[in-house]
Parts: C-alpha cells; sequence; structure tokens
C-alpha cells in the first residue's frame, strides 16, 4: 500500500482549522442546553469552589447511563450534584445512583439539587466520606456505570475500584480525562498531567475494558467492561 502523499498546510489554514474546531466544540457543548435546576446546580458548585462537568459531558453521561438502562450508579465526587443530575435523567424511574463525597456541604448542595428536581429519597444514596474508604464496601460486579471525578491524585485507586465494582458491559467514565487539555500537549510535565496522561495510557492497554477518550466537556475517558 503506498503512503498518502504529504499535503503542505499554511500556517494560515492550520489556525482557520484550531478555530473551527473550536467553535465546534463550543457549538458542542452548548447543543443540549441546560435548565434552571441544572443551572442553579452549576452556580452552587462555583460558589463553593468545587468541580462540576460541562454541559457537554454531562448531556453524554445521560446518553450513556440512557443507553445502559442503568439501574445502578455509582459516582465518585457529588460536587453540588451537575453531575448527578445528568445521570438520573438518563437512568430509568426505578435507577438508584449511589454518590460519596468528603465534604458534607457539597451533599448538602446535592440534595438541595436533587429536591428541585423532584427526585424520589430512594432514587439516591449520598455517602458521605472519603471515596477510597467507601468504595471498598461496596458489591463486586454489582453496578452498570461508574462515573470518577473529584480528585485526580486519586483516579488511579478510583478506577481500580471502579473496575471491580462493574458488571460485564458496564461502563466506567472519568472526567476531566483531558486537564484542561494539557494531557495532549506532551511538553507538560506537572504531577497531574502526567497522572491524568498515564491513567489513559493503562486503561487503553489493559485488556478488561474497550477503551476511548472523548472530547466532551473537559475530556471524558471511557471503558466497557468485558
Amino acid at each position: 500500500m503506498h503512503a498518502p502523499p504529504e499535503v503542505a498546510i499554511s500556517p494560515d489554514a492550520d489556525s482557520s482549522l484550531a478555530r473551527a474546531r473550536t467553535a465546534g466544540w463550543a457549538y458542542a457543548e452548548g447543543f443540549v442546553p441546560e435548565d434552571e435546576v441544572l443551572l442553579r446546580a452549576r452556580e452552587r458548585a462555583a460558589e463553593l469552589g468545587c468541580h462540576a462537568v460541562l454541559p457537554g459531558a454531562g448531556a453524554l453521561l445521560r446518553v450513556l447511563a440512557a443507553s445502559l438502562a442503568a439501574r445502578a450508579v455509582v459516582e465518585v465526587g457529588t460536587g453540588t450534584g451537575v453531575a448527578a443530575l445528568w445521570l438520573l435523567r438518563g437512568m430509568p424511574a426505578d435507577g438508584v445512583l449511589t454518590t460519596i463525597d468528603a465534604e458534607q456541604e457539597h451533599l448538602r448542595a446535592a440534595k438541595r439539587a436533587f429536591a428541585e428536581e423532584g427526585l424520589a429519597p430512594s432514587r439516591t444514596r449520598a455517602i458521605p466520606g472519603r471515596p477510597q474508604d467507601v468504595l471498598p464496601r461496596l458489591t463486586d460486579r454489582a453496578y452498570d456505570m461508574v462515573l470518577v471525578g473529584a480528585d485526580p491524585h486519586a483516579y488511579p485507586d478510583y478506577v481500580t475500584e471502579a473496575l471491580r465494582l462493574l458488571r460485564p458491559g458496564g461502563v466506567l467514565a472519568v472526567d476531566g480525562a483531558l486537564h484542561g487539555g494539557r494531557v495532549a500537549d506532551p511538553a507538560r510535565r506537572d504531577e497531574v498531567t502526567t497522572l491524568v496522561r498515564e491513567l489513559g495510557r493503562s486503561l487503553r492497554a489493559d485488556d478488561r475494558v474497550v477503551p476511548a477518550l472523548v472530547p466532551a466537556g473537559d475530556g471524558l475517558l471511557l471503558g466497557v467492561r468485558r
């Protein structure tokens, strides 16, 4: 097979392509708009200084939960409930979200969002505590989906636990997998960027999952459990 011919791209064309890609990303982020309940939860996240998934990632999480008909989901890092709302909107009416956060203030804010959404208390199980302490107590292969967020330094430990918790065919999702675009830049070698980059490579090489990295939000690293 012949190699494709090299095509010279002018700096102006390269810049135009970059602008088009940025505009495309922005369009995709706003494709499924957030309503007042989500926007208020996002405002609380800004007030408390905690992370919230971007709308494009949230919409994709809802699609994944719906495609799985996910009745049992674990979320690591509740924040103020932004990702949880997206997930719950994709889950069946009898689905239960187990969400874990070490900060009681975050859980109170999330519960406020759940009440505004009109969710029955039985739809959510909010567990206060360090995920490193809580996750080992959850049942093997009992969950359809696990969303990993919160502290990037602990992502490798969270992912190890998530793969234990997922049933065959279940989906792992790691938020922030592009880390503000730094992961794609080989010159970026700070601790968190290196850790997130290596996590992606590790999951890509793991025979237990079918992986993908999707540039929604700040990047979602996905893996379907074999």
